[in-house]
């Protein structure tokens, strides 16, 4: 073979193979990157008027766009606050139930999310802005006496986060994550093994003080819990693997007195209150009688 054809063909494979090593090493840091922008994207939705079963009025307080029922007897008000990607429509047989009960309620999109601007998801930090505005809005336009909130998930973890835990006189969190690195690690360990999460999760969390400005340990309720001062009811699914029994526990272990601790056996991250029904309303509802009632 001619020397320098033989030289040539070497370096179109030298070529190649460089070419190879870098998508290797390319793609994955690009799918994170990828991943990472999809995550904080905002999740809007046009929601127009309410369910008619829930017979609420549309209300803005600010930005934040919601439905509000007003109770016929009690003054008592309680505060409901959907998940991650979601909105104020996923929460409406939830407000169904609560008004048949007594209670007026509000139902809200949390920024970046529904109807309610924003520019990025921030996993309950600035939402939590949110809930204090809703709850300035009940208790001084709507003159609530007693207001309790429900939060799932990202809901909340926004009752939580902030510089202190919103105000409230009872409080239900259901499936709420411990901290941001052990949530995002256990997501991936659901979809790619435990393994392939230890390595890429911190790929994914060490991009959130970078793309949003905050700190990881701004993004930790279990540490939050610890200053609340209302009355805590905290639900999840035994089948829970975004949110684990364990992490659960240490959650409530967390949280001072009065507490509660309820794990729904068999279900995973989803709406509890579809999986079991009756049976959450009537737990709800008694927590909530004890602490909300004139």
């Amino acid at each position: 073979m001619n020397p320098v054809f033989k030289g040539l063909q070497l370096k179109k494979n030298s070529i190649k193979i460089m070419v190879v090593i870098i998508i290797f090493i390319v793609s994955p840091v690009l799918f994170i990157y990828v991943a990472g922008t999809y995550f904080t994207k905002p999740a809007f939705q046009s929601l127009g008027k309410a369910p008619a079963a829930l017979a609420a009025e549309n209300i803005a307080i600010g930005k934040i766009h919601g439905w509000y029922h007003q109770a016929a007897t009690q003054n008592s008000c309680v505060l409901l606050l959907h998940g991650v990607r979601a909105n104020r429509l996923s929460m409406v047989e939830r407000g169904i139930f609560l008004n048949a009960a007594g209670y007026s309620t509000l139902l809200i999109d949390l920024q970046a999310h529904g109807e309610t601007k924003g520019e990025k998801i921030t996993f309950g930090y600035l939402e939590s802005n949110d809930v204090k505005q809703a709850l300035a809005y009940l208790r001084e336009v709507k003159h609530c006496s007693k207001v309790g909130a429900i939060g799932t998930s990202l809901g909340g973890a926004a009752t939580l986060l902030g510089e202190t835990p919103a105000n409230l006189d009872a409080l239900v969190l259901e499936s709420v994550y411990p901290t941001i690195e052990q949530a995002i690690t256990d997501r991936i360990a659901t979809r790619l093994g435990s393994w392939i999460a230890k390595l890429t999760a911190p790929l994914l969390y060490e991009q959130i003080p970078l793309r949003l400005s905050i700190q990881l340990s701004q993004l930790h309720p279990i540490d939050a819990i610890k200053k609340v001062k209302s009355p805590v009811l905290i639900i999840s699914g035994t089948a829970d693997k975004h949110t684990t029994t364990t992490e659960t526990q240490a959650f409530f272990d967390a949280a001072p007195q009065p507490k509660s601790l309820w794990l729904i056996k068999g279900a995973a991250h989803v709406d509890l209150h579809r999986y079991v029904g009756k049976e959450y309303e009537e737990q709800v509802i008694l927590f909530l009688n004890r602490y909300l009632e004139n």
